[in-house]
């Protein structure tokens, strides 16, 4: 038993010694929360308010086009039972081809929006690396962590600097 005290107390001396030499050499790390950089930025915003104005004719032009089918859908239900069969016939596949027209015009409209979408935040988020890298050199961290963090306390979140960094250089180039 004597034996296997002095193991253990040579143990944790040697370990009490070996963490203070780390604690020495301690990285410093820092993470950051992508998620709320991109909702916070300034570019973003600008990004958000470009997007709405390029796209705000055709969405309106779309809402339009609801309008008019579901009138037009409104009034085959309500005169459906006093139309001919020739007049019930072409309303209904003058509905069926403007439903199928309105169905390809919404499908382009999201695809072209989520290309856009995603163009504009690809050049935001290569805006947000360039000043993550900016930071973590300026202020000597070791590691920036980014996706993936299921947690990172206020002390290493590094994302206000980001977004105080990202504010100043939109203040800069104006």
């Amino acid at each position: 038993m004597n034996i296997l005290f002095k193991i253990f107390t040579t143990v944790v001396v040697i370990f009490a010694f070996s963490s203070q030499s780390y604690a020495q050499d301690a990285l410093k790390i820092g993470a950051v929360n992508a998620q709320r950089i991109l909702q916070e930025s300034p570019q973003a915003e600008a990004a958000i308010k470009m997007l709405e104005k390029e796209f705000s004719p055709r969405d309106k032009q779309l809402l339009a086009e609801q309008k008019k089918l579901k009138a037009l859908e409104d009034r085959f239900n309500k005169d459906r039972a006093i139309m001919s069969e020739q007049e019930r016939t072409k309303l209904e596949r003058d509905i069926v081809a403007k439903q199928r027209d309105l169905k390809r015009d919404q499908d382009e409209f999201r695809e072209d929006f989520n290309f856009r979408r995603n163009e504009e935040f690809g050049k935001i988020q290569k805006r947000v690396v360039i000043a993550i890298q900016k930071i973590a050199k300026e202020n000597n961290f070791d590691v920036v962590l980014g996706e993936g963090v299921i947690f990172a306390s206020p002390k290493v979140d590094i994302s206000g600097l980001v977004i105080d960094y990202l504010k100043k250089e939109v203040n800069t180039s104006e």
